[in-house]
């Protein structure tokens, strides 16, 4: 299993890019996962279900399970935020992971840059950024247009490192 991350500030279009890709590095033929950061409180389930009405009573992890798809709600109740070596261990094996977020984390990643966020390159103070993915030209390191799907897949390939 091999990693790579899309680092940027808010707004540089991550996310638009990872839906993006996903379904071009598939059709490569490679099975990808992805991990999402959120600097928030989040909640995948909806206050009235069951499940959701488990985890409120105080179960430390609820599994919800369907004919298409399950998924494993852990609480840290008070307890520290899982480091992402911890986070990629609880997946199942796949090609690829695509991480979003965690960027002060040691791993491979491709700075997501938009001009109109204002906002200044990740690159000069993180040595993990490998490459570059933006929509204004920047010689420090290897660049494909936020726009060019096949070329950041190909820095996607390039630059994934393995698991541990």
């Amino acid at each position: 299993m091999r990693i790579i991350g899309l680092a940027g500030w808010s707004g540089a279009g991550k996310t638009t890019l990872l839906t993006r890709l996903i379904p071009h590095l598939i059709g490569q033929g490679l099975r990808v996962s992805t991990v999402k950061h959120a600097h928030h409180s989040f909640d995948v389930d909806r206050p009235g279900k069951d499940s959701w009405a488990h985890r409120e009573a105080g179960a430390s992890q609820v599994l919800v399970s369907a004919a298409h798809r399950w998924a494993l709600m852990t609480e840290n109740r008070g307890n520290p935020e899982p480091d992402l070596a911890f986070l990629l261990g609880q997946l199942s094996p796949v090609d690829l992971v695509i991480i979003e977020g965690f960027k002060r984390a040691p791993y491979p990643k491709i700075e997501v840059h938009r001009a109109a966020n204002g906002k200044a390159w990740l690159h000069p103070d993180d040595p993990d950024i490998r490459a570059i993915a933006a929509d204004t030209p920047q010689a420090a390191l290897p660049q494909a247009a936020l726009d060019d799907i096949p070329a950041i897949a190909a820095l996607v390939l390039r630059f994934a490192a393995g698991v541990g």
